[in-house]
């Protein structure tokens, strides 16, 4: 099953593509980013659009895990994320792609056991798990993957509460 994780962003997307064959074997396929440049909000919507429309035509996942919107503070870049996010969620739709949405202290706790934990620990986790000689970067594109690894454990968690 190749699952795709999407950390959402206006000026750079996450995108971090695995292949999960079963319980145990995971392997990273892709990672990147989609890097906009700044300018009018709807044109770098469209540039998101295009270029995930693209990854998905190339790639075609069976799964997305979209990373659920967390801000406290700066309500201008919250909105200007949450634009882009809508766009993101709209475009894999249009793909009939299943989708994920965690918040980053479930993905967190998933991949490393403490919802607390720091980008540094998640990414080691990632190297291990993805069986990766380095740690992935950049963080934009380790936190996809990350999240692409939570789809695949909670799909695993699923088939075993199903199991007779």
């Amino acid at each position: 099953m190749l699952i795709l994780g999407i950390d959402p962003g206006l000026a750079t997307i996450g995108l971090g593509l695995i292949e999960v064959r079963s319980n145990v074997d995971m392997d990273a396929i892709d990672w990147l980013t989609i890097n906009t440049k700044p300018g009018v909000l709807s044109e770098r919507l469209l540039e998101i659009s295009r270029d995930l429309t693209e990854f998905l035509q190339n790639k075609k996942p069976e799964l997305a895990v979209i990373e659920r919107l967390f801000f406290a503070t700066n309500e201008k870049t919250a909105l200007d994320v949450a634009h882009a996010r809508g766009v993101i969620l709209s475009t894999v739709a249009q793909f009939g792609i299943p989708v994920i949405e965690p918040t980053p202290l479930q993905m967190k706790l998933a991949i490393t056991g403490d919802g607390q934990a720091d980008k540094l620990q998640v990414q080691t986790m990632l190297k291990h798990l993805l069986k990766l000689e380095d740690i992935p970067t950049p963080d934009d594109a380790a936190d996809a993957l990350a999240l692409a690894v939570y789809g695949a454990l909670q799909q695993q968690s699923v088939a075993r509460a199903s199991r007779p």
